[in-house]
């Protein structure tokens, strides 16, 4: 499996507050992200398979709402999260 529960710890403890701190809006994107990042390179190779891409648009859907609920709230937390992992806004 790609995801692993070591590289999960791993993406909240380097986004979130803490490993275990698995509710936080900068983790929940953070794993987002690479779960994206991993559907896109797989949609690369196999390019009819139509359940996975629905998979990553309602991934992208999610990662969207929580990322416009960060910017809602906290700006400078939106700001950082957007330029540490590179996403385009």
């Amino acid at each position: 499996m790609y995801l692993t529960t070591e590289k999960k710890q791993e993406i909240f403890a380097k986004h979130g507050k803490s490993a275990t701190d698995t509710g936080s809006a900068e983790g929940q994107i953070a794993l987002f992200t690479f779960r994206i990042n991993h559907l896109t390179g797989h949609l690369k190779v196999n390019k009819k398979d139509f359940n996975t891409e629905k998979a990553l648009v309602r991934l992208v859907g999610k990662r969207k709402s929580l990322l416009d609920y960060l910017k809602s709230k906290d700006i400078e937390r939106y700001r950082a999260i957007i330029a540490e992992l590179g996403l385009r806004k």
